[in-house]
Protein backbone atom coordinates (compact mmCIF):
# COMPACT_ATOMS: atom_id res chain seq x y z
CA UNK A 1 0.00 0.00 0.00
CA UNK A 2 2.93 2.41 0.57
CA UNK A 3 6.68 2.77 0.52
CA UNK A 4 8.35 0.36 2.95
CA UNK A 5 9.15 2.46 6.00
CA UNK A 6 8.26 5.51 3.89
CA UNK A 7 7.34 9.02 5.02
CA UNK A 8 5.45 11.56 2.94
CA UNK A 9 5.22 15.31 3.39
CA UNK A 10 2.19 17.42 2.61
CA UNK A 11 4.18 20.13 0.86
CA UNK A 12 1.81 23.07 1.34
CA UNK A 13 -0.66 24.55 3.79
CA UNK A 14 -3.76 26.66 3.29
CA UNK A 15 -1.87 29.93 3.59
CA UNK A 16 1.16 29.07 1.46
CA UNK A 17 2.18 32.26 -0.40
CA UNK A 18 0.40 32.91 -3.70
CA UNK A 19 3.59 34.12 -5.38
CA UNK A 20 3.87 31.33 -7.94
CA UNK A 21 7.12 30.02 -6.46
CA UNK A 22 6.11 26.81 -4.72
CA UNK A 23 6.97 24.51 -7.64
CA UNK A 24 10.44 26.05 -7.89
CA UNK A 25 10.90 25.67 -4.13
CA UNK A 26 9.92 22.00 -4.35
CA UNK A 27 12.57 21.39 -6.98
CA UNK A 28 15.25 23.13 -4.95
CA UNK A 29 14.39 21.14 -1.82
CA UNK A 30 14.14 17.72 -3.49
CA UNK A 31 17.61 16.39 -2.69
CA UNK A 32 17.60 17.73 0.87
CA UNK A 33 14.19 16.22 1.60
CA UNK A 34 15.29 12.83 0.29
CA UNK A 35 18.49 12.92 2.32
CA UNK A 36 16.53 13.84 5.45
CA UNK A 37 14.38 10.74 5.12
CA UNK A 38 11.27 11.70 3.19
CA UNK A 39 10.27 9.26 0.47
CA UNK A 40 7.24 11.00 -1.10
CA UNK A 41 5.59 14.42 -1.43
CA UNK A 42 1.89 15.16 -1.62
CA UNK A 43 1.67 18.30 -3.74
CA UNK A 44 -1.28 20.73 -3.76
CA UNK A 45 -3.88 20.85 -6.55
CA UNK A 46 -1.96 21.91 -9.65
CA UNK A 47 -4.85 23.05 -11.85
CA UNK A 48 -6.72 26.31 -12.30
CA UNK A 49 -9.30 27.20 -9.68
CA UNK A 50 -11.93 29.90 -9.52
CA UNK A 51 -9.49 32.26 -7.78
CA UNK A 52 -6.81 31.97 -10.46
CA UNK A 53 -3.40 32.76 -9.01
CA UNK A 54 -4.91 33.16 -5.52
CA UNK A 55 -6.79 29.84 -5.43
CA UNK A 56 -5.56 27.14 -3.02
CA UNK A 57 -6.90 24.62 -5.52
CA UNK A 58 -10.06 23.12 -4.05
CA UNK A 59 -12.40 25.55 -5.83
CA UNK A 60 -11.49 23.73 -9.05
CA UNK A 61 -12.39 25.26 -12.40
CA UNK A 62 -10.37 23.45 -15.10
CA UNK A 63 -8.55 20.18 -14.36
CA UNK A 64 -6.62 20.41 -17.64
CA UNK A 65 -5.13 23.86 -17.01
CA UNK A 66 -1.96 23.28 -14.99
CA UNK A 67 -0.95 26.92 -15.18
CA UNK A 68 -0.77 27.16 -18.95
CA UNK A 69 -3.74 29.24 -20.13
CA UNK A 70 -5.06 32.71 -19.39
CA UNK A 71 -8.13 31.80 -17.34
CA UNK A 72 -9.66 33.23 -14.18
CA UNK A 73 -7.38 36.23 -14.34
CA UNK A 74 -4.00 34.52 -14.63
CA UNK A 75 -1.91 32.02 -16.52
CA UNK A 76 -0.13 30.53 -13.51
CA UNK A 77 -1.81 28.95 -10.54
CA UNK A 78 -1.03 29.91 -6.95
CA UNK A 79 2.00 27.64 -7.11
CA UNK A 80 3.42 28.39 -10.57
CA UNK A 81 3.11 27.34 -14.20
CA UNK A 82 2.71 23.98 -15.89
CA UNK A 83 6.38 24.01 -16.91
CA UNK A 84 7.49 24.71 -13.32
CA UNK A 85 5.21 21.92 -12.05
CA UNK A 86 6.63 19.35 -14.45
CA UNK A 87 10.17 20.47 -13.63
CA UNK A 88 9.44 20.05 -9.92
CA UNK A 89 8.14 16.51 -10.47
CA UNK A 90 11.24 15.68 -12.51
CA UNK A 91 13.49 16.99 -9.72
CA UNK A 92 11.63 14.95 -7.10
CA UNK A 93 11.88 11.81 -9.20
CA UNK A 94 15.59 12.44 -9.79
CA UNK A 95 16.03 12.59 -6.01
CA UNK A 96 14.23 9.25 -5.63
CA UNK A 97 11.02 10.72 -4.22
CA UNK A 98 7.50 9.67 -5.20
CA UNK A 99 4.95 12.33 -6.10
CA UNK A 100 1.26 12.26 -5.21
CA UNK A 101 -1.11 14.66 -6.98
CA UNK A 102 -4.18 16.15 -5.30
CA UNK A 103 -7.30 15.19 -7.26
CA UNK A 104 -10.49 17.20 -6.67
CA UNK A 105 -13.25 15.35 -8.49
CA UNK A 106 -16.37 16.24 -6.51
CA UNK A 107 -17.26 19.64 -7.97
CA UNK A 108 -16.57 22.48 -10.38
CA UNK A 109 -16.78 26.20 -9.57
CA UNK A 110 -16.75 29.29 -11.77
CA UNK A 111 -18.85 28.34 -14.79
CA UNK A 112 -18.43 30.52 -17.88
CA UNK A 113 -22.14 30.96 -18.67
CA UNK A 114 -25.52 30.38 -17.09
CA UNK A 115 -28.12 27.83 -18.14
CA UNK A 116 -31.79 27.70 -17.29
CA UNK A 117 -33.33 24.56 -15.87
CA UNK A 118 -35.62 23.54 -13.03
CA UNK A 119 -34.65 22.52 -9.52
CA UNK A 120 -36.05 21.80 -6.06
CA UNK A 121 -34.61 23.73 -3.08
CA UNK A 122 -33.31 22.04 0.07
CA UNK A 123 -31.85 23.46 3.25
CA UNK A 124 -28.07 23.19 3.55
CA UNK A 125 -28.50 21.11 6.73
CA UNK A 126 -31.26 18.81 5.45
CA UNK A 127 -30.94 17.06 2.10
CA UNK A 128 -33.94 14.78 2.65
CA UNK A 129 -36.85 17.21 2.86
CA UNK A 130 -37.40 19.91 0.20
CA UNK A 131 -38.34 23.41 1.37
CA UNK A 132 -40.05 24.50 -1.81
CA UNK A 133 -41.59 23.40 -5.07
CA UNK A 134 -39.80 22.56 -8.30
CA UNK A 135 -39.09 25.88 -10.01
CA UNK A 136 -37.03 27.52 -12.73
CA UNK A 137 -33.45 28.46 -11.81
CA UNK A 138 -30.55 30.11 -13.60
CA UNK A 139 -27.26 28.39 -12.82
CA UNK A 140 -23.57 28.74 -13.74
CA UNK A 141 -23.19 25.22 -15.11
CA UNK A 142 -21.81 25.83 -18.60
CA UNK A 143 -18.03 25.41 -18.54
CA UNK A 144 -16.47 26.21 -21.93
CA UNK A 145 -12.87 26.93 -20.82
CA UNK A 146 -12.38 29.69 -23.42
CA UNK A 147 -8.70 30.18 -22.62
CA UNK A 148 -7.88 26.55 -23.34
CA UNK A 149 -10.02 26.33 -26.50
CA UNK A 150 -10.46 22.58 -26.40
CA UNK A 151 -6.77 21.69 -26.03
CA UNK A 152 -6.29 18.34 -24.26
CA UNK A 153 -10.09 17.81 -24.09
CA UNK A 154 -13.02 19.23 -26.11
CA UNK A 155 -15.45 18.32 -23.32
CA UNK A 156 -17.76 21.10 -22.13
CA UNK A 157 -19.84 20.82 -18.98
CA UNK A 158 -23.59 21.52 -18.95
CA UNK A 159 -26.21 21.31 -16.23
CA UNK A 160 -27.12 17.63 -16.94
CA UNK A 161 -23.55 16.72 -15.88
CA UNK A 162 -24.33 17.98 -12.37
CA UNK A 163 -27.01 17.10 -9.86
CA UNK A 164 -27.12 20.23 -7.69
CA UNK A 165 -25.79 23.75 -7.10
CA UNK A 166 -26.04 26.24 -4.25
CA UNK A 167 -26.66 29.47 -6.17
CA UNK A 168 -29.60 30.62 -8.28
CA UNK A 169 -28.56 33.62 -10.39
CA UNK A 170 -32.21 34.36 -11.11
CA UNK A 171 -33.04 35.14 -7.48
CA UNK A 172 -29.42 35.58 -6.29
CA UNK A 173 -30.15 33.18 -3.45
CA UNK A 174 -27.16 31.19 -2.16
CA UNK A 175 -28.43 29.69 1.09
CA UNK A 176 -30.07 26.63 -0.46
CA UNK A 177 -29.07 23.46 -2.27
CA UNK A 178 -30.92 23.21 -5.60
CA UNK A 179 -31.45 19.64 -6.80
CA UNK A 180 -32.02 19.58 -10.55
CA UNK A 181 -35.18 18.14 -12.07
CA UNK A 182 -34.88 14.42 -12.76
CA UNK A 183 -31.81 14.11 -10.53
CA UNK A 184 -31.14 12.58 -7.16
CA UNK A 185 -28.28 13.06 -4.74
CA UNK A 186 -25.60 10.42 -5.35
CA UNK A 187 -25.77 7.22 -3.30
CA UNK A 188 -23.07 5.53 -1.20
CA UNK A 189 -21.98 8.81 0.35
CA UNK A 190 -21.75 10.06 3.94
CA UNK A 191 -25.12 10.28 5.69
CA UNK A 192 -24.51 13.62 7.39
CA UNK A 193 -27.29 16.11 6.61
CA UNK A 194 -29.30 13.08 5.48
CA UNK A 195 -27.16 12.77 2.35
CA UNK A 196 -23.81 14.55 2.04
CA UNK A 197 -23.26 14.16 -1.71
CA UNK A 198 -23.51 17.92 -2.15
CA UNK A 199 -20.52 19.88 -0.81
CA UNK A 200 -20.06 23.04 -2.90
CA UNK A 201 -20.22 24.60 -6.35
CA UNK A 202 -21.61 22.50 -9.19
CA UNK A 203 -21.80 18.97 -7.82
CA UNK A 204 -20.82 16.30 -10.36
CA UNK A 205 -23.46 13.69 -11.13
CA UNK A 206 -21.57 10.41 -10.91
CA UNK A 207 -24.64 8.58 -12.20
CA UNK A 208 -23.99 10.28 -15.56
CA UNK A 209 -21.96 8.09 -17.93
CA UNK A 210 -20.43 11.10 -19.73
CA UNK A 211 -19.11 12.41 -16.41
CA UNK A 212 -17.48 9.11 -15.51
CA UNK A 213 -15.93 8.79 -18.96
CA UNK A 214 -14.51 12.32 -18.86
CA UNK A 215 -12.99 11.79 -15.41
CA UNK A 216 -11.33 8.62 -16.67
CA UNK A 217 -9.95 10.47 -19.72
CA UNK A 218 -8.65 13.21 -17.47
CA UNK A 219 -6.96 10.74 -15.12
CA UNK A 220 -5.25 9.01 -18.01
CA UNK A 221 -4.17 12.34 -19.46
CA UNK A 222 -2.84 13.52 -16.09
CA UNK A 223 -0.73 10.40 -15.61
CA UNK A 224 0.69 10.68 -19.13
CA UNK A 225 1.37 14.43 -18.78
CA UNK A 226 2.95 14.41 -15.31
CA UNK A 227 4.18 10.92 -14.49
CA UNK A 228 2.96 11.15 -10.88
CA UNK A 229 3.05 8.05 -8.70
CA UNK A 230 -0.38 8.31 -7.15
CA UNK A 231 -3.15 10.54 -5.88
CA UNK A 232 -4.56 12.10 -2.78
CA UNK A 233 -8.32 12.10 -3.40
CA UNK A 234 -10.22 15.05 -1.99
CA UNK A 235 -13.64 14.89 -0.29
CA UNK A 236 -14.36 11.23 -1.05
CA UNK A 237 -17.21 10.98 1.43
CA UNK A 238 -19.20 13.23 -0.94
CA UNK A 239 -18.63 10.95 -3.96
CA UNK A 240 -20.36 7.63 -4.65
CA UNK A 241 -18.05 4.96 -3.26
CA UNK A 242 -18.83 2.60 -6.15
CA UNK A 243 -17.14 5.02 -8.59
CA UNK A 244 -13.56 4.64 -7.39
CA UNK A 245 -12.74 0.92 -7.84
CA UNK A 246 -13.35 0.94 -11.61
CA UNK A 247 -11.77 4.39 -12.00
CA UNK A 248 -8.60 3.44 -10.13
CA UNK A 249 -8.30 0.12 -11.95
CA UNK A 250 -8.46 1.94 -15.27
CA UNK A 251 -5.83 4.46 -14.18
CA UNK A 252 -3.44 1.73 -13.05
CA UNK A 253 -3.83 0.02 -16.41
CA UNK A 254 -2.97 3.32 -18.06
CA UNK A 255 0.05 3.94 -15.80
CA UNK A 256 1.34 0.40 -16.18
CA UNK A 257 2.27 0.37 -12.49
CA UNK A 258 0.75 0.31 -9.03
CA UNK A 259 -0.41 3.73 -7.91
CA UNK A 260 -0.48 4.80 -4.30
CA UNK A 261 -3.86 6.36 -3.49
CA UNK A 262 -4.99 7.93 -0.23
CA UNK A 263 -8.48 9.26 0.25
CA UNK A 264 -9.67 12.08 2.48
CA UNK A 265 -12.74 10.67 4.22
CA UNK A 266 -13.16 13.14 7.04
CA UNK A 267 -14.86 11.17 9.77
CA UNK A 268 -13.88 10.35 13.33
CA UNK A 269 -16.03 7.21 13.28
CA UNK A 270 -13.79 4.18 12.85
CA UNK A 271 -16.68 1.96 11.73
CA UNK A 272 -17.47 4.33 8.86
CA UNK A 273 -13.85 4.19 7.69
CA UNK A 274 -13.81 0.40 7.91
CA UNK A 275 -16.96 0.21 5.81
CA UNK A 276 -15.49 2.48 3.17
CA UNK A 277 -12.21 0.57 2.95
CA UNK A 278 -14.12 -2.69 2.70
CA UNK A 279 -15.68 -1.33 -0.50
CA UNK A 280 -12.31 -0.22 -1.86
CA UNK A 281 -10.41 -3.44 -1.22
CA UNK A 282 -6.65 -2.92 -1.40
CA UNK A 283 -6.89 -0.03 -3.87
CA UNK A 284 -6.84 2.81 -1.37
CA UNK A 285 -5.64 4.01 2.01
CA UNK A 286 -7.38 6.75 3.97
CA UNK A 287 -6.18 9.38 6.40
CA UNK A 288 -6.46 8.36 10.05
CA UNK A 289 -8.82 11.11 11.15
CA UNK A 290 -9.68 9.37 14.47
CA UNK A 291 -5.99 9.44 15.42
CA UNK A 292 -5.81 13.16 14.61
CA UNK A 293 -8.77 13.80 16.89
CA UNK A 294 -7.12 11.79 19.67
CA UNK A 295 -4.06 14.03 19.30
CA UNK A 296 -6.29 17.12 19.34
CA UNK A 297 -8.07 15.97 22.51
CA UNK A 298 -4.85 14.99 24.28
CA UNK A 299 -3.23 18.33 23.47
CA UNK A 300 -6.19 20.19 24.99
CA UNK A 301 -6.46 18.04 28.14
CA UNK A 302 -3.74 19.62 30.27
CA UNK A 303 -2.13 16.31 31.17
CA UNK A 304 -5.47 14.69 32.01
CA UNK A 305 -5.70 12.53 28.88
CA UNK A 306 -5.24 8.80 29.41
CA UNK A 307 -2.24 8.24 27.16
CA UNK A 308 -2.78 4.49 27.35
CA UNK A 309 -5.75 5.10 25.03
CA UNK A 310 -4.06 7.40 22.51
CA UNK A 311 -4.30 4.78 19.74
CA UNK A 312 -7.75 3.46 20.65
CA UNK A 313 -10.40 3.61 17.93
CA UNK A 314 -7.88 4.49 15.22
CA UNK A 315 -7.06 3.05 11.82
CA UNK A 316 -3.39 2.70 12.66
CA UNK A 317 -4.40 0.41 15.50
CA UNK A 318 -7.03 -1.60 13.62
CA UNK A 319 -6.06 -1.41 9.94
CA UNK A 320 -2.43 -0.24 9.84
CA UNK A 321 -1.73 -1.22 6.24
CA UNK A 322 -4.34 1.27 4.99
CA UNK A 323 -3.77 4.06 7.50
CA UNK A 324 -2.06 7.30 6.54
CA UNK A 325 -1.28 8.95 9.87
CA UNK A 326 -1.00 12.71 10.31
CA UNK A 327 -0.86 15.28 13.08
CA UNK A 328 -2.25 18.36 11.30
CA UNK A 329 -3.25 19.32 7.76
CA UNK A 330 -4.49 22.28 5.73
CA UNK A 331 -8.11 21.78 6.81
CA UNK A 332 -7.46 21.30 10.53
CA UNK A 333 -4.91 24.10 10.93
CA UNK A 334 -5.96 27.25 12.82
CA UNK A 335 -8.78 29.29 11.22
CA UNK A 336 -9.68 26.64 8.68
CA UNK A 337 -12.98 24.84 7.98
CA UNK A 338 -12.24 21.71 10.03
CA UNK A 339 -10.14 23.49 12.65
CA UNK A 340 -9.11 20.94 15.27
CA UNK A 341 -5.72 22.16 16.35
CA UNK A 342 -3.12 19.93 17.91
CA UNK A 343 -1.43 22.31 20.34
CA UNK A 344 2.26 22.99 19.63
CA UNK A 345 3.54 21.50 22.89
CA UNK A 346 2.00 18.13 22.03
CA UNK A 347 3.15 17.93 18.41
CA UNK A 348 6.58 16.39 19.19
CA UNK A 349 4.77 13.61 21.08
CA UNK A 350 2.34 13.10 18.20
CA UNK A 351 5.09 13.03 15.58
CA UNK A 352 7.03 10.50 17.63
CA UNK A 353 3.91 8.32 17.66
CA UNK A 354 3.48 8.39 13.88
CA UNK A 355 7.15 8.41 12.82
CA UNK A 356 8.80 5.97 15.22
CA UNK A 357 6.32 3.13 15.39
CA UNK A 358 5.96 0.22 13.01
CA UNK A 359 2.38 0.82 11.89
CA UNK A 360 0.95 3.28 9.40
CA UNK A 361 2.26 5.51 6.62
CA UNK A 362 3.08 8.88 8.24
CA UNK A 363 2.50 12.28 6.64
CA UNK A 364 4.36 15.37 7.92
CA UNK A 365 2.60 18.73 7.50
CA UNK A 366 4.54 21.52 5.77
CA UNK A 367 3.54 24.11 8.39
CA UNK A 368 4.70 21.86 11.22
CA UNK A 369 8.03 21.28 9.51
CA UNK A 370 8.87 24.78 8.27
CA UNK A 371 6.56 26.86 10.46
CA UNK A 372 3.94 29.33 9.21
CA UNK A 373 2.69 32.84 9.93
CA UNK A 374 -0.55 34.23 8.52
CA UNK A 375 -3.62 36.34 9.21
CA UNK A 376 -7.28 35.52 8.62
CA UNK A 377 -10.69 35.87 10.20
CA UNK A 378 -12.01 33.26 12.58
CA UNK A 379 -15.47 31.80 12.83
CA UNK A 380 -16.42 34.77 15.02
CA UNK A 381 -15.53 37.16 12.19
CA UNK A 382 -12.62 38.66 14.11
CA UNK A 383 -9.13 38.94 12.58
CA UNK A 384 -6.36 36.77 14.02
CA UNK A 385 -2.65 36.47 13.46
CA UNK A 386 -1.44 32.89 13.66
CA UNK A 387 2.09 31.72 14.29
CA UNK A 388 2.71 27.99 13.83
CA UNK A 389 6.19 27.14 15.14
CA UNK A 390 8.59 24.94 13.22
CA UNK A 391 9.21 21.48 14.69
CA UNK A 392 11.83 20.67 12.08
CA UNK A 393 14.79 20.05 14.44
CA UNK A 394 12.93 17.29 16.29
CA UNK A 395 11.20 15.90 13.20
CA UNK A 396 14.59 15.60 11.49
CA UNK A 397 15.87 13.65 14.48
CA UNK A 398 12.81 11.41 14.38
CA UNK A 399 13.39 10.78 10.68
CA UNK A 400 17.01 9.88 11.40
CA UNK A 401 15.90 7.46 14.09
CA UNK A 402 13.23 6.02 11.78
CA UNK A 403 15.80 5.21 9.11
CA UNK A 404 18.50 3.81 11.36
CA UNK A 405 16.79 2.45 14.48
CA UNK A 406 13.03 1.96 13.96
CA UNK A 407 13.28 -1.64 12.76
CA UNK A 408 12.45 -5.13 13.94
CA UNK A 409 10.25 -6.21 16.80
CA UNK A 410 8.23 -3.60 18.66
CA UNK A 411 7.42 -3.94 22.36
CA UNK A 412 4.79 -1.58 23.79
CA UNK A 413 4.65 -0.18 27.33
CA UNK A 414 1.28 1.54 27.43
CA UNK A 415 0.63 0.99 31.11
CA UNK A 416 0.81 4.44 32.73
CA UNK A 417 -1.77 7.21 32.67
CA UNK A 418 0.70 9.84 31.46
CA UNK A 419 3.83 8.03 30.33
CA UNK A 420 3.86 5.56 27.47
CA UNK A 421 6.74 4.02 25.59
CA UNK A 422 7.87 1.39 23.15
CA UNK A 423 11.08 -0.22 21.97
CA UNK A 424 12.32 -1.38 18.59
CA UNK A 425 14.82 -4.23 18.78
CA UNK A 426 16.40 -3.89 15.35
CA UNK A 427 16.91 -6.47 12.62
CA UNK A 428 19.76 -8.08 10.69
CA UNK A 429 20.33 -4.99 8.54
CA UNK A 430 19.80 -2.50 11.39
CA UNK A 431 21.11 -4.25 14.53
CA UNK A 432 20.93 -1.32 16.95
CA UNK A 433 17.91 -0.83 19.19
CA UNK A 434 15.79 2.16 20.18
CA UNK A 435 13.49 3.09 23.07
CA UNK A 436 10.93 5.90 23.03
CA UNK A 437 9.28 7.37 26.13
CA UNK A 438 6.87 10.29 26.24
CA UNK A 439 4.61 11.95 28.77
CA UNK A 440 1.75 14.43 28.54
CA UNK A 441 2.09 15.12 32.26
CA UNK A 442 4.95 14.82 34.72
CA UNK A 443 8.28 13.35 33.76
CA UNK A 444 9.48 9.99 34.94
CA UNK A 445 10.94 6.68 33.88
CA UNK A 446 9.93 3.27 32.56
CA UNK A 447 11.77 -0.03 32.55
CA UNK A 448 11.71 -1.33 28.97
CA UNK A 449 13.36 -4.21 27.13
CA UNK A 450 15.62 -3.41 24.18
CA UNK A 451 17.26 -6.80 23.79
CA UNK A 452 20.78 -5.42 24.16
CA UNK A 453 22.66 -6.43 27.28
CA UNK A 454 25.05 -4.01 28.98
CA UNK A 455 24.61 -1.41 26.24
CA UNK A 456 24.73 2.38 26.39
CA UNK A 457 21.79 4.45 25.15
CA UNK A 458 21.66 8.21 24.65
CA UNK A 459 18.70 10.52 24.15
CA UNK A 460 18.75 11.65 20.52
CA UNK A 461 16.52 14.62 21.38
CA UNK A 462 19.03 15.77 24.04
CA UNK A 463 16.17 16.47 26.43
CA UNK A 464 17.78 14.10 28.94
CA UNK A 465 21.55 14.44 29.19
CA UNK A 466 22.54 11.39 31.23
CA UNK A 467 22.91 8.11 29.30
CA UNK A 468 21.11 4.88 30.18
CA UNK A 469 22.91 1.55 30.57
CA UNK A 470 21.00 -1.69 30.17
CA UNK A 471 21.39 -4.66 32.47
CA UNK A 472 22.48 -8.22 31.72
CA UNK A 473 18.95 -9.07 30.50
CA UNK A 474 18.76 -6.20 28.01
CA UNK A 475 16.42 -4.01 30.07
CA UNK A 476 16.97 -0.34 30.89
CA UNK A 477 15.28 2.37 32.93
CA UNK A 478 14.56 5.04 30.33
CA UNK A 479 13.52 8.60 31.21
CA UNK A 480 11.60 11.54 29.74
CA UNK A 481 10.75 15.01 30.96
CA UNK A 482 7.23 16.23 31.61
CA UNK A 483 5.22 17.12 28.50
CA UNK A 484 8.06 15.85 26.37
CA UNK A 485 9.48 12.90 24.43
CA UNK A 486 12.89 11.24 24.52
CA UNK A 487 14.23 8.92 21.83
CA UNK A 488 16.90 6.62 23.20
CA UNK A 489 19.25 5.14 20.62
CA UNK A 490 22.02 2.62 21.12
CA UNK A 491 25.36 4.41 21.25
Amino acid sequence: MSDANGVMMQYFHWYSPDDGRLWDEVGRQADALAQTGFTALWLPPAYKGIGGSHEVGYGVYDLYDLGEFEQKGSVRTKYGTRQQYLQAIAALHAAGLHVYADAVLNHRIGGDATETTRATPFLQEDRLHPVGELREVQVYTHFTFPGRRGQYSPFEWHWPHFDAVDYDAKTQESNRVYLFEGKQFDDQVALEKGNFAYLMGCDLDFQNEEVRAELTRWGQWYLDATGVDGFRLDAIKHISAWFFPAWLDELERCAGKDLFVVGEYWSSDIHTLHGYLDRMGARMSVFDVPLHYNFHAASRSGGQYDMRCILDGTLVQQRPDQAVTFVENHDSQPLQALESVVEPWFKPLAYALILLRREGYPCVFHADYYGAEYEDRGRDGQPYRIVMPSHRPLIDKFLYARRHYAHGLQYDYFDHWNRIGWTRLGDAEHPNAMAVLLSDGIGGSQWMEVGKANAKFVDLTEHVKEPVYTNDAGWGEFHCQGGSVSVWIQD
